[in-house]
């Protein structure tokens, strides 16, 4: 699924009522940005809409192979088109981390987690959207939950472990069938009050929120890093300006 295919989902009536119930789950484990910075990966730039003027810093990388569009649309760009696996970023530079289209969208997920390990404070967070493989939403490909490699629960927590991450919270979304029928959309919020308090494994989402462990990791040797070299993102509207000249480690 590429670029247009994304902006079309979410220009439509369901991409935004799927946006407004993942966006609700992420408010409630981030309620408060203010002095943090924030930075979207695979294609965030959606969910992140809410959080742009309470962060003290918003940009957002998408990956080559699905391509870029600008953010905000009435701003400064805050988007950048990156290689998932090599992250152009300091390490330890960022606070919060919000992930959606992204793992199971990646050829290569553990070198992804591991970028997103590496740029990470040792306090920060990130959190984790990824289609829940016994939901609804897994089977319909005419939305982005629909593409790439769903996860359960169960195999999502074990990867993020593999890869050095803490797990400290899980929420189900998207308890609506896939359906652009209007009654199912203006029956939304029902549906994701009921799956909510049924606790029911077939939210169409799992949101994962995790920390990184900070011990045992294996040197990167011989691995060549690229940095971003030509993107400047101005402090007036994206917080602290970013320039980092191509480098080797």
């Amino acid at each position: 699924m590429d670029i247009v295919d994304l902006q079309s989902f979410y220009s439509d009536d369901l991409g935004k009522v799927a946006c407004k119930m993942i966006t609700r789950t992420i408010g409630e484990r981030w309620p408060d940005l203010t002095g943090y910075n924030m930075l979207g990966l695979g294609f965030a730039t959606p969910y992140m809409q809410p959080f742009k003027d309470e962060a003290a810093q918003t940009f957002a990388f998408m990956p080559a192979r699905q391509g870029v569009m600008r953010w905000p649309d009435t701003e400064k760009n805050c988007v950048a088109l990156i290689d998932s696996a090599s992250l152009p970023l300091e390490d330890s530079s960022i606070d919060r981390i919000l992930v959606v289209h992204g793992i199971e969208m990646s050829h290569r997920p553990r070198d992804y987690l591991r970028e997103i390990w590496r740029v990470l404070k040792p306090d920060g967070r990130a959190i984790f959207v990824v289609p829940n493989r016994t939901g609804l939403w897994a089977r319909a490909d005419k939305t982005p939950f629909g593409h790439g490699r769903p996860f359960s629960q169960n195999q999502m927590l074990q990867l993020l472990k593999d890869n050095m991450f803490l797990p400290i919270g899980w929420s189900g979304a998207l308890y609506i069938p896939p359906s652009k029928r209007d009654f199912i959309l203006k029956s939304a919020p029902a549906f994701e009050k009921f799956g909510l308090w049924a606790r029911a494994g077939l939210g169409g989402v799992s949101i994962i929120e995790a920390t990184k462990q900070v011990y045992a990791l294996p040197p990167m040797q011989g691995l060549r890093k690229k940095k971003l070299k030509d993107i400047i993102i101005h402090q007036r509207d994206c917080g602290t300006s970013l320039r980092d000249k191509q480098d080797e480690v």
